[in-house]
């Protein structure tokens, strides 16, 4: 597997960056994937790769920026490109155009589809739209789309890794590239053979900062109530902001509303928690709406403070424990699917946590990035769940 990076204005100019980067004589890829800048014509960067490959299928689609070891950036002018060449390690992909009529049913029929061409354990990752629409703001939830998968799938022995793709940091918009062209409300599965593995990372970065609260009432996303008061007025007076001003976009800035998985009274664990990022705030209703519906009334819930510091700690941490876990193995690709949130123009981290990646993953791992909206991975032994303020980290090897 051979990793691209280009960055241009010009879409043309990025795709002849990113092909010249994969280098000369290689074979013609059985599959590109390719994530690229929100800012480049969708339509003229698949062109421009048809141009260069001729009738090779390519999946990805829109990120908010790219990570890779030759360059990395969130401006949207960003492209990468992984070329499989190896029919034995290229993944089958699954599709399904059905996000704007049933998330959940568009899981279910992804996660079947996966089932039936499953017999060995292997590895998924799925990528699609995460925004549904601009007006009225909606997304795509990630909670409904790997529910249904994980209904779908059954038993199959699959780890699942993903990523929600967004053309900006302010969920302007989202394509996917579907294999033939751009579309819209898609979910790709790129199902890889059973003799590709994974091994993957899930780097934190929030505190709890506040006891446990109940969640007293809530319709879908929208919390209404924690312990019996205005979920705004709670947050906002525990975190000393205001009630006015910007509403979410302060809010989503600097905390997370998390869940811990287990024994609530065990000692701390980033580990432990799902975190949901606040994605608006209502202040006439006194309401908070989180980017997912997952949350239920009577969850046990606590504000969780976006803390830097412990987010490159958890970069390190978890780019050390997959350089041991890797070693002396036949590595084929790093990915990085990495929150948007978590760049230094959204969280304002004097270093950029996906520059810890770059150069702290074992250089002989060909590595690509991009900055995703929602993060997939699995989570405490059991099936994959959609992540917030993560950055998920697997690399892929032959399996032995």
């Amino acid at each position: 597997m051979r990793v691209g990076y280009g960055k241009s204005p010009d879409p043309v100019s990025a795709v002849r960056q990113a092909v010249a980067a994969l280098g000369e004589g290689g074979p013609t890829p059985t599959l590109l994937m390719a994530f690229s800048g929100g800012k480049l014509d969708p339509f003229a960067v698949r062109a421009a790769i048809g141009e260069a490959f001729g009738p090779v299928p390519v999946v990805g689609g829109s990120a908010a920026g790219a990570i890779c070891r030759a360059g990395s950036g969130y401006s949207g002018f960003e492209l990468g490109l992984v070329a499989f060449d190896d029919p034995e390690t290229t993944p089958r992909v699954i599709l399904s155009h059905a996000l704007d009529q049933d998330e959940r049913r568009a899981g279910i029929e992804i996660g079947t589809q996966v089932r039936q061409a499953v017999a060995e354990a292997s590895v998924v990752l799925m990528l699609f739209d995460s925004v549904a629409s601009t007006q009225p703001p909606k997304l795509h939830y990630a909670s409904s789309i790997v529910a249904g998968f994980n209904e779908g799938v059954g038993n199959a022995p699959v780890h699942l890794v993903g990523g929600g793709l967004l053309t900006d940091m302010n969920m302007s918009g989202a394509w996917v590239f579907d294999g033939e062209g751009v579309s819209k409300h898609v979910a790709a599965a790129l199902v890889f053979p059973p003799n590709v593995e994974a091994e993957t990372q899930i780097l934190h970065g929030c505190r709890p900062v506040s006891a446990f609260m109940e969640i007293t009432r809530i319709d879908g996303a929208t919390v209404y109530e924690l312990d019996g008061e205005p979920a705004l007025k709670v947050i906002e007076r525990m975190l000393g902001l205001p009630i006015g001003g910007g509403r979410g976009q302060e809010l989503s800035l600097v905390a997370t509303l998390g869940q811990k998985q287990g024994d609530p009274y065990a000692p701390y664990d980033e580990k432990s928690y799902v975190n949901r990022l606040i994605l608006s705030a209502d202040a006439a209703k006194g309401s908070i709406t989180l980017f997912e519906p997952d949350f239920e009334r009577g969850a046990l819930v606590q504000i969780m403070s976006r803390d830097n510091g412990l987010m490159l700690d958890s970069v390190r941490r978890g780019v050390e424990a997959m350089n041991r876990s890797v070693a002396g193995q036949e590595t084929l690709l790093g990915l990085y699917i990495d929150c948007a949130g978590r760049a230094s123009a959204r969280s304002g981290s004097a270093v950029e946590e996906a520059e810890l990646v770059v150069r702290g993953l074992d250089s002989s791992v060909p590595l690509l990035g991009f900055y995703s909206g929602v993060e997939v991975a699995p989570f405490d032994g059991e099936h994959s769940r959609p992540l917030d303020w993560t950055g998920v980290l697997t690399v892929l090897r032959r399996r032995r």
